[in-house]
């Protein structure tokens, strides 16, 4: 106990040194999170939740039209899922994943879903840490305290790779066998000022 309290307080100081502090404790306790949630989750499926907080939807975005098409497409293609409504991403929750079950059951239509995410790309503030900076936190929490993730050592490289380019990645091909998601992302206020409400 007193040796992981130490790799904490060390976590928390070496990625407190330069510009904004990460929060590494609200790191560990979304990755906690994420694997009690979705135990099949690989190390590719913390980074996706991590990137989407990070940068919010707009690489996903590439014109109104193409985004509305995609959207329909994929909810007449939707089953019944046993998906959340929503759920925060990352540690902070500044965006939120909102999913295309709660348009299925009729909560909210697909234009109020469309709008808010479209407004949630041009609504990214910029961060005041680096992507790479983040990611290698999280890998760093990840270790320290020795959480077993399948597959870890061999995604791992190939995950580094991804955020020195800031690239964006899928999710991984077990987690969409085990849980099939289909969401958009909406950034926090937008969710709580016009969607949250009507998923309660």
């Amino acid at each position: 106990m007193i040796k992981n309290l130490l790799l904490i307080l060390a976590l928390v100081c070496s990625f407190s040194l330069f510009g904004q502090p990460i929060d590494t404790l609200a790191m560990r306790s979304a990755i906690e999170r994420q694997m009690a949630t979705y135990p099949e989750s690989t190390l590719q499926d913390i980074y996706k939740t991590f990137y989407q907080e990070h940068f919010g939807p707009g690489h996903i975005i590439s014109d109104t039209a193409s985004a509305r098409r995609y959207l329909m497409r994929e909810l007449s293609e939707v089953g019944k899922t046993q998906s959340p409504y929503y759920e925060p991403t990352g540690s902070q929750g500044d965006y939120v994943r909102v999913y295309l079950s709660a348009v299925s059951d009729s909560l909210i239509t697909a234009e109020q879903l469309l709008d808010a995410f479209v407004r949630s790309a041009n609504s990214r503030q910029e961060p005041t840490v680096s992507w790479l900076e983040k990611w290698e936190a999280i890998v760093s929490i990840i270790q320290a305290n020795k959480m077993e993730i399948e597959g870890f050592e061999t995604d791992l490289p190939l995950l580094n790779e991804a955020a020195r380019n800031s690239q964006a990645v899928h999710h991984s091909r077990r987690y969409n066998e085990a849980y099939h998601p289909h969401y958009r992302i909406v950034e926090r206020s937008i969710f709580e000022r016009e969607l949250m409400q009507a998923l309660k």
